[in-house]
């Protein structure tokens, strides 16, 4: 096996992995830039645009426990390469399609090799450097996973620009690549035979448990939580979930490891991530469309002003793992979450009159929050981990940070919708029309163009600064209590111990022979 202390390739390595998050990363947001274009083009409703961004997600969800697995018995470097070889294929699918349905299915394969590629990414860290260097590697690839997210508009914005829509799903092409490419030259080979066979029970109960639930999630924003098919399918994900959790009890050797869940450093770092990433949908959720129909900035502009953001987690990226060697890492994630918690606070004082130079301080301040608790958060499950459950670890802290990103995107953005239409004044227009204008932000101001009614506008900019304001403040609360479970429950060191929990270190230590 490659160890950290003898492979001076190791930080080549890490481009390698760098350049594949950086990818996945803005084709999170880049769709969304062009789907008004190609609405227009495919001729797509409002619930199959919904589906060519979402089919990305579901799968992406849903597989990642299962991808971990693969990636410890049959090589995480193949593993990789075939994540992102799939990643490409769907996106030359995407480009080339010519009907919603095919887009659809692009982006259901991309989600397929986006499931392999994440937890891989993450999961060879601990093979690759010591302790004393993981904390920065981690940062290094969570800084290139969140730089992606600003990118997807600006790059978007710029290939509409130039180019048709499927330019969006192009670029992926030569930067999937280079991946690869990366990737076979300079990516070590580490993988453990002795683990679990893949089951096809087990797998098929986590894909279709999280499907249903991510699912039921996404669509009940728009059908109402009380909608049949809602309450069905979230019904029916707890069911499969339960039925997993069962079976993998009595297994002998798990795909889902009870013993990590039953670890206090791998349990609570994964809830305090889990926590950032729910918090931080809610904060990007909310800005683009403030950005672009409140203060009128198009797409390209758009993305270019959340840079701010970036800037704050790059400094974050630097300066965590400093925090965590002279106070330890406990204090360092309790003190991001507190930032965090000031970010969401100061952002809720946003008005329509504010103007951008507001807005960048609070985004500043979030990216800061962000890289202090997510950094050391990951990095602490991470180390809790065997080297033989590396995989399989990975992939279940970033599917309940997959999840947690899905579970704030809907509560969040039902929050927003609901004060947003009791906040709107519809007076005076027809009832379609008022229908409409109630749907968001951006369809209000078309429907005031159309009208030619100032007055809607503004009501428009109030109500939706009004609710992002409510958005803005759960998430600071969250953040608090976040950072009082992390203080109360984080073990200060990253080998602590609580009676009755499985001996990791030990196991590491096995691991290493």
């Amino acid at each position: 096996m490659v160890t950290a202390t003898t492979d001076t390739r190791r930080w080549w390595a890490l481009g390698a992995l760098v350049a594949s998050m950086l990818t996945l990363g803005f084709d999170m947001t880049i769709l969304n830039v062009a789907l008004p274009t190609m609405a227009a083009d495919l001729g797509a409703t409002t619930g199959q645009q919904q589906w060519m961004a979402d089919a990305y997600v579901v799968v992406f969800a849903a597989l990642m426990l299962p991808a971990g697995l693969l990636g410890d018995r049959f090589g995480r470097r193949r593993m990789l390469i075939t994540g992102l070889g799939i990643f490409l294929a769907g996106s030359l699918v995407g480009a080339l399609a010519a009907d919603v349905n095919a887009v659809v299915a692009a982006r259901a394969v991309m989600g397929v090799g986006a499931a392999l590629v994440t937890p891989l990414s993450l999961s060879v860290l601990p093979t690759l450097f010591g302790p004393e260097e993981r904390t920065k590697a981690v940062g290094i690839a969570s800084a290139a996973s969140a730089l992606g997210l600003p990118l997807g508009p600006i790059i978007g914005g710029w290939l509409l620009n130039h180019f048709w829509w499927g330019s969006v799903f192009l670029i992926n092409v030569p930067m999937a690549a280079i991946g690869i490419a990366a990737c076979l030259f300079l990516l070590p080979e580490t993988k453990d035979p002795a683990s679990p066979a893949v089951d096809t029970v087990s797998t098929a109960l986590a894909a279709t448990g999280l499907g249903a639930l991510v699912y039921g999630i996404i669509e009940a924003p728009t059908r109402g939580w009380g909608d049949p098919l809602v309450l069905g399918t979230l019904g029916a994900a707890l069911v499969l979930i339960a039925a997993l959790v069962v079976r993998e009890r009595r297994v002998e050797r798990p795909m889902l490891d009870m013993k990590l869940l039953a670890h206090r450093g791998f349990l609570f770092n994964t809830v305090a991530a889990t926590l950032v990433t729910f918090i931080l949908t809610g904060l990007l959720f909310v800005l683009p469309p403030y950005l672009q129909a409140v203060l009128g900035h198009d797409a390209l502009g758009t993305g270019v002003r959340l840079l701010p953001m970036m800037g704050g987690l790059l400094v974050a990226s630097r300066l965590a793992p400093k925090v965590v060697t002279r106070f330890g890492a406990r204090a360092a994630v309790s003190a991001g979450l507190v930032v965090l918690a000031f970010a969401g606070f100061l952002g809720s004082r946003t008005t329509a009159d504010s103007g951008y130079g507001f807005v960048a301080l609070w985004l500043t301040i979030t990216g800061l929050g962000f890289g202090l608790s997510l950094i050391p958060a990951m990095n602490g499950g991470l180390s809790a981990l065997p080297r033989d459950r590396a995989g399989s670890g990975s992939g279940l802290l970033m599917t309940l940070r997959q999840v947690g990103g899905a579970i704030g995107i809907a509560l969040l953005g039902s929050l927003l919708a609901g004060t947003f239409r009791d906040r709107l004044d519809v007076t005076g227009l027809p009832a379609g029309a008022a229908d409409t204008a109630g749907e968001s932000v951006v369809a209000a101001h078309l429907v005031a163009e159309r009208v030619g009614s100032a007055e809607l506008a503004a009501s428009a900019n109030s109500a939706y600064v009004h609710g992002m304001g409510i958005v803005l403040l759960v998430c600071g609360i969250a953040a608090l209590v976040s950072a009082l479970l992390a203080a109360a429950f984080l073990p200060g060191t990253p080998d602590a111990e609580e009676p009755g929990a499985p001996d990791m270190a030990a196991e590491r230590a096995d691991a290493r022979q």
